[in-house]
């Protein structure tokens, strides 16, 4: 619990629906924010521990499992999306195209979208497919924040080493840093900060349809 709340920062967490494209997604009158990652990246079991809710967000060891846009409720307040994953996935070339319009008509036409979070495996050097989508979300101007998971799989050495030499990589590129948070689906590393900057985001949210309304 936050040192400034007297609630816990999740309360209640549920799955809404399963959609197969933007304008099946529910009402977008709630704050969201969405997940995205290379296929096997820990996304489902990142959303299981950040909801306190097992089993919320289905986990498997099969490339390329979820294929539609889930959407989950927290506290009644937010959204939740689980997207599909990009990258390896036992795919066709038809199919893998089709993903990709149905994720990104979501990410650009999404009016109630605060911040997509990219997850990208630690472990590994910086992927193509990751720095790619990055860059496609810098160049369509929409805010994004990396995650690093499964920081547990390594020493705290290794990862504050992995961690500076991605900086790196992308400042060769970028002219300034995206945010990002380590997290850990297993020892809860990163929720706290995490949720923190969803509940910020969501009062930001709030204030800014009242000025609409």
């Amino acid at each position: 619990m936050s040192k400034n709340s007297e609630k816990p920062l999740v309360r209640t967490a549920g799955f809404v629906t399963s959609s197969p494209g933007v304008d099946a997604c529910p009402s977008d009158k709630l704050p969201e924010y969405a997940f995205i990652g290379r296929s096997n990246v820990g996304k489902s079991s990142l959303i299981n521990m950040l909801t306190e809710t097992k089993g919320l967000a289905k986990t498997s060891q099969t490339p390329g499992k979820t294929r539609l846009i889930n959407h989950f409720i927290v506290n009644d307040e937010w959204y939740l999306v689980d997207l599909p994953g990009y990258g390896y996935a036992r795919i066709s070339k038809k199919e893998r195209v089709r993903w990709e319009k149905m994720i990104h008509d979501y990410l650009l036409k999404r009016q109630n979208l605060v911040c997509t979070f990219i997850l990208v495996d630690t472990r590994l050097e910086p992927q193509k497919s990751d720095t790619d989508f990055m860059e496609w979300m810098a160049s369509a101007q929409l805010p994004f924040i990396i995650l690093f998971t499964k920081t547990d799989k390594i020493s705290r050495t290794r990862l504050d080493a992995a961690i500076a030499a991605y900086c790196r990589h992308l400042m060769e590129h970028w002219e300034e840093l995206p945010g990002y948070i380590a997290t850990s689906a297993t020892t809860g590393l990163g929720k706290e900060r995490l949720l923190q900057l969803i509940a910020a985001n969501n009062a930001l949210y709030e204030e800014y349809m009242k000025g609409k309304g």
